[in-house]
């Protein structure tokens, strides 16, 4: 694949069963409503999220839309599918057929990854300890697929824990990427997480349009614009920049690993977490929330937020206080949510939300405009970008992110 390629059409067409699983992460929650029922829906969401991830790095090295591995990625598309179908009752009597479709999906993207280092020594041996993570993991899910749900989401939660630290205990050197192409991709599971919070609304909505569900609709999609504001408008153009210009081989794809594959998964879990939360809300929207649905609304954006500063610590090494601060304003709010309306609660939080857009981009100022400027016309001129000093600085856009 060329450096720089776009995002091919095979590779959203993958995405979109994510849609439907995401979905199906949201509903179990829903369905639930309890502690026990949102930790199962986040140990499930950080299960795909982890599969996913395994495809993103595989197509920096092979074209999914030539020859077999087309017809490999359909394949591994049915296995998802099933995955999806069988989550509502993956701690139930659905768990061995959960846990099998799952790993077809996991063996499927081994399977791609082998093929594809047969003339590259370094990216087989990196290949190889990741199959060996992926096999324990896989089968750690089977075993625990035959025990009650408490046990069972114990061992998954463990096989969870083995399979993602693999990658970052092993050596990082093997691996190839394209910088462009694998943050686009992670831009787009962004979307696809905004979307079911969209979804949440409409179903959250059903039982009826009026004054109050309709108010709640509104500033519910002003929520889920403000986290659209709050990625894209400068943390997305900021960490690709980043992980273009670090040094090719391990420094490059250790940022890659930490800034996408793990610190984007408190990003898209804390939107499936509010998304939950935005359900509940317009579904009882003169009633306050009880405790879980409203850790969900304000400990998602809080969760989302937090996820923002671990990417700012990793990607620029600094801290974004104002993030800091407001998703610890959204936890500190949770007992109010238990005590006022829904839809106010949404209220405070959509206009917190707006006050934090509108006062990081007049503090980004100018830095702001330069690196929009150069991201969207793709120059490369430094006199459009802040110099590092001025990019670390509290007064930078790129810091700032």
């Amino acid at each position: 694949m060329r450096e720089g390629e776009r995002v091919k059409p095979l590779e959203l067409f993958f995405d979109l069963i994510f849609v439907l699983a995401i979905t199906q992460c949201t509903a179990l929650m829903v369905h639930e409503e309890s502690w026990a029922g949102l930790g199962e829906g986040v140990l499930i969401l950080a299960l795909l999220w982890w599969a996913w991830v395994g495809y993103s790095w595989l197509t920096s090295v092979v074209d999914p839309e030539e020859g077999p591995v087309r017809i490999a990625i359909f394949g591994a598309m049915g296995a998802l599918l099933l995955v999806a179908l069988s989550l509502p009752d993956a701690f139930g009597d659905g768990a061995l057929e959960f846990a099998l479709a799952y790993c077809a999906v996991r063996a499927g993207h081994i399977a791609l990854f082998l093929l594809a280092s047969r003339e590259d020594s370094a990216l087989r041996h990196s290949v190889s300890g990741f199959a060996a993570g992926t096999a324990v993991g896989c089968a750690l899910l089977v075993v625990g697929a035959f025990l009650d749900p408490g046990w069972q989401a114990a061992v998954w939660a463990f096989a969870l824990v083995l399979d993602m630290a693999e990658p970052y205990v092993a050596s990082a050197d093997g691996w190839r990427l394209m910088p462009e192409h694998f943050a686009e991709r992670h831009g787009l599971i962004m979307i696809v997480a905004l979307g079911e919070s969209i979804v949440a609304l409409g179903v959250g909505a059903e039982a009826g349009l009026g004054f109050g569900v309709a108010a709640a609709a509104v500033l519910g999609i002003a929520l889920v614009c403000e986290l659209w504001w709050i990625y894209f408008d400068i943390v997305a153009i900021a960490n690709v920049r980043r992980l273009v210009r670090a040094p090719v081989g391990a420094p490059r794809n250790e940022m890659a690993r930490d800034v996408y594959s793990y610190l984007h998964f408190p990003l898209v879990a804390g939107i499936v977490i509010a998304a939950f939360g935005l359900h509940e809300t317009l579904a009882h929207v003169e009633d306050p929330l009880p405790t879980v649905p409203a850790f969900a609304l304000l400990g998602g954006v809080g969760i989302y937020l937090l996820g923002h500063v671990g990417v700012r610590l990793r990607g620029a090494g600094s801290l974004s206080r104002r993030r800091l601060f407001v998703a610890l304003v959204m936890f500190a709010l949770i007992p109010l949510a238990e005590e006022i309306p829904s839809l106010a609660t949404l209220a405070i939080i959509a206009a917190v939300l707006a006050a934090l857009i509108v006062y990081e981009t007049i503090s980004y100022g100018e830095g702001r405009g330069r690196v929009r400027y150069a991201f969207d016309r793709g120059i490369e001129d430094t006199d459009l970008v802040p110099a590092p000093a001025e990019r670390y600085g509290s007064g930078s856009a790129d810091a700032a992110s």
